[in-house]
């Protein structure tokens, strides 16, 4: 019994893409090379450029000079990331030096009583009485800064929930801090 037309077609794309991709390996990690200052940065971003290339295997290009120039604006979009990553990562260690400079130079003038580490200290306790999903909830919204829908879908959970539990954590802890302002 032979196989349907329609599988056949399918197996003689994958593997003619399948040699496009492989065929462009080299060029692209030439590509990376020139590019970044670590080489085991460019095999990385080769493989994701290749993993990103097999996604979309839908979209390459019969013609072997376009099937190049759709590989490499895969691998630009690829370093595109890679580099905003990098300048990502590297704000948030300079903000973490920072947040830890101001409290290690606190903690080693023994100011354990300022008014920032008693607000934290509040903060923490108020925290500690909200359900565990609320307060992680809360941490993603205002500590790690993502929106609402995001935290929700994080956490498993309807946007409904999340909203409500949300609106029911605030209140918990402006009622906990004394606060009315919001939070």
């Amino acid at each position: 019994m032979s196989a349907p037309q329609s599988q056949t077609a399918d197996a003689a794309d994958g593997s003619r893409s399948g040699d496009v991709i492989a065929a462009h390996a080299d060029l692209l990690l030439a590509y990376f090379l020139r590019r970044v200052d670590h080489r085991e940065d460019a095999a990385d971003l080769v493989g994701e450029t290749l993993l990103q290339a097999w996604r979309r295997v839908a979209a390459l290009p019969d013609d072997a000079d376009e099937a190049r120039m759709w590989l490499y604006g895969i691998a630009a979009k690829v370093l595109a990331n890679a580099r905003r990553t990098v300048r990502r990562r590297a704000a948030l260690a300079d903000r973490l030096r920072t947040v830890l400079a101001a409290g290690g130079d606190a903690d080693a003038a023994g100011d354990a009583t300022s008014e920032a580490a008693g607000v934290r200290v509040d903060v923490d306790r108020a925290l500690q009485a909200l359900k565990p999903a609320d307060r992680e909830l809360v941490r993603l919204v205002h500590w790690d800064g993502v929106t609402l829908a995001e935290a929700a879908a994080l956490l498993r959970m309807p946007a409904s929930t999340a909203r409500t539990r949300y609106a029911r954590a605030r209140a918990t802890l402006a009622d906990a801090l004394g606060a009315r302002a919001d939070l």
